[in-house]
This record gives structure tokens, C-alpha cells and sequence, in this order.
């Protein structure tokens, strides 16, 4: 058994995280930073100590006497998805700060181990061709544009915890996250609150269940100054995860703009929407953490929700 402590414990990813650690008998402290998130996570088993994370000396004091065997940056600034490049800015910030204080927290504490959040994006947001990207493939490379510092936020987050002494330390390049809000993005489905390009990339998706899942099990298994992709086995263009939602939830589709008014609107999601196409592979999660997606595509991932809606019914 392990303890850990988990940065942003309560989040999309957190929760599920933090209750798949619990079911596998680990200890777990969540950082929060409200008393309501210490509740949340009491109710699903975990200890949590309220603390913001860009507070370094708060952060340490929260910290003080604990102990851990490994710890997990999990946080994200992201209440909705992003619209424009300032959008992300909270989020660079908890990459290049936050990471640095967390690994604080692992100094502190005495963990062995410390896993980073990073995501597949950090191989260029553009057209990146048919070829699967393995980990091998260049990461947080400059193109010389309004990307260029959300790549360099990712490229942080890995070095600082591939370089950190004292620590094994291990990056996840997340797909982009889906399931857990699939009701909240029928919602804006139906308050016409998410437009769409006519055309789009092919994107690498992970459902939050398999990202915690492989979370759970890079923290045991990963290899110490690795990065693994965290993605399902097929990738699909975000229009078609917004019909498939829009399918089980009996939502509106969404409607479709040209790409030069969506970025005029939204500069960034234009950009993930319609300049961005990649194919990921997860062959090397798959080898060295004994993890496979049990949702192998959003057709996987979102088609039981239209089942158990439709039984309910």
C-alpha cells in the first residue's frame, strides 16, 4: 500500500482518480482548496487539506508532516472548455509554478515519486500528419505562434519532474478528456452554446475512467524519467464526440459555423477544432503499465450512457 498525495483530487480527473487509488487500497490526501472539496473527498475515502497550489509557502505549511510515497499533479484552471489563448493561462501557470511547488511538496514529504499532468498537444497544435506520434516524437517545440506558450508550459511540466533530484519522475500525455461531463456538454447542446467547424482533425480522446486508470497504474509501474500517451485507440474529430453526445442525450446537434467566424468567436477551440489533426499511439502505455482502455472510442465510451438512459426510461 502507497500514500499519496493528489493536486487537484477534486477535479474531472481527481475524483476518479482518487477513488480508483481507495479501491486498491492505497491512502490518499487530496489538496483542495475549499472546505467543500475536503468533503467530497472524505465521502469517497480520501483525507484532503485545503491549499492553493500557487502559494508556495502556504502550500508547504498545508503540507507540513505528512508523508508520502508519491505525488500527483492533477490540476487544471479549466471550468469550461477554452475559447481563447488567455483562456489557458491559469493552466500554463499550474504547469511552470505549480509543478515547481508540488515537487516542493515531494521534497517535504519525502515521496519517492512524483507523475505529471501533460497532454498529447504538447507535440504541436497543427496538422501532424497519419503516423501515430509515439513518445519518441519531438515535444514542446516552439512553431512561432500564439501556441508557442502552452508548449512551453508542457515542456516545463515534464523537465521539471524528469529533473528534479530526489524524485522519480513521470509524465502523462493525456487525450483530450470526455465522459464524466458528457451531461454538462448536452446542456450547452442545447443552449446552442458550443459551435463547431464544418470540418475538422482527427484527435486523440481518452474517457476520464481509462485516464485514471492509467494514472493509478503509471504511479506503480511507470518507468522513472518516462512519458506515456493516454489516449484511446481511435481518434476521431471533435464534432463527432459533440454528435455522440448529442445522440445519447437526445441534444440538438451542434450547429456549424464557417472556421473564419469560429475564429473570430474562439480563436483557440477554432485552432483544437479545425487546425489541429494527430494520431496518437498507446502501445507503450499499453506494454509498460498493463493498461488498456476499456473504452477503445467515444462510440465505447458515450453509447452506454444512451443505454442506461433508454432502460431508466
Amino acid at each position: 500500500m502507497m500514500r499519496m498525495i493528489i493536486a487537484g483530487a477534486t477535479g474531472a480527473i481527481g475524483i476518479p482518480l482518487v477513488k480508483q487509488l481507495v479501491a486498491d487500497g492505497h491512502s490518499v490526501v487530496g489538496i483542495t482548496r475549499t472546505q467543500s472539496g475536503v468533503a467530497t473527498l472524505t465521502g469517497i475515502g480520501a483525507e484532503g487539506v485545503v491549499a492553493d497550489v500557487l502559494d508556495r509557502d502556504a502550500l508547504l505549511r498545508a503540507t507540513n508532516g505528512l508523508a508520502a510515497d508519491a505525488v500527483v499533479h492533477e490540476l487544471t484552471a479549466l471550468a469550461k472548455p477554452p475559447a481563447r489563448h488567455a483562456d489557458m493561462r491559469a493552466t500554463d501557470r499550474l504547469r511552470t509554478e505549480g509543478t515547481a511547488h508540488l515537487l516542493k511538496v515531494a521534497g517535504q514529504t519525502g515521496a519517492g515519486r512524483f507523475v505529471t499532468q501533460s497532454m498529447v498537444f504538447g507535440y504541436g497544435y497543427r496538422d501532424l500528419g497519419d503516423t501515430p506520434l509515439t513518445e519518441d516524437a519531438p515535444f514542446g517545440v516552439p512553431q512561432g505562434d500564439a501556441f508557442d506558450e502552452h508548449l512551453a508550459a508542457m515542456r516545463s511540466a515534464e523537465q521539471q519532474a524528469f529533473e528534479a533530484s530526489g524524485v522519480d519522475g513521470i509524465a502523462l500525455r493525456y487525450g483530450l478528456f470526455y465522459g464524466a461531463d458528457a451531461a454538462s456538454v448536452a446542456t450547452m447542446l442545447r443552449k446552442r452554446a458550443i459551435p463547431v467547424p464544418h470540418a475538422g482533425g482527427l484527435l486523440p480522446f481518452v474517457h476520464h475512467d481509462d485516464a485514471a486508470k492509467a494514472t493509478a497504474a503509471a504511479i506503480e509501474r511507470g518507468r522513472p524519467g518516462q512519458a506515456y500517451n493516454i489516449v484511446d485507440d481511435t481518434p476521431h474529430t471533435f464534432r463527432d464526440l459533440l454528435n455522440t453526445i448529442a445522440a445519447a442525450y437526445d441534444a440538438p446537434r451542434p450547429y456549424v459555423l464557417p472556421v473564419w467566424a469560429l475564429r473570430a468567436a474562439a480563436p483557440y477551440a477554432a485552432a483544437m477544432m479545425a487546425g489541429v489533426s494527430m494520431r496518437a499511439s498507446n502501445a507503450k502505455a499499453r506494454r509498460e503499465l498493463a493498461w488498456a482502455p476499456e473504452y477503445p472510442s467515444i462510440d465505447d465510451g458515450i453509447g452506454p450512457i444512451a443505454g442506461e438512459r433508454a432502460a431508466a426510461s
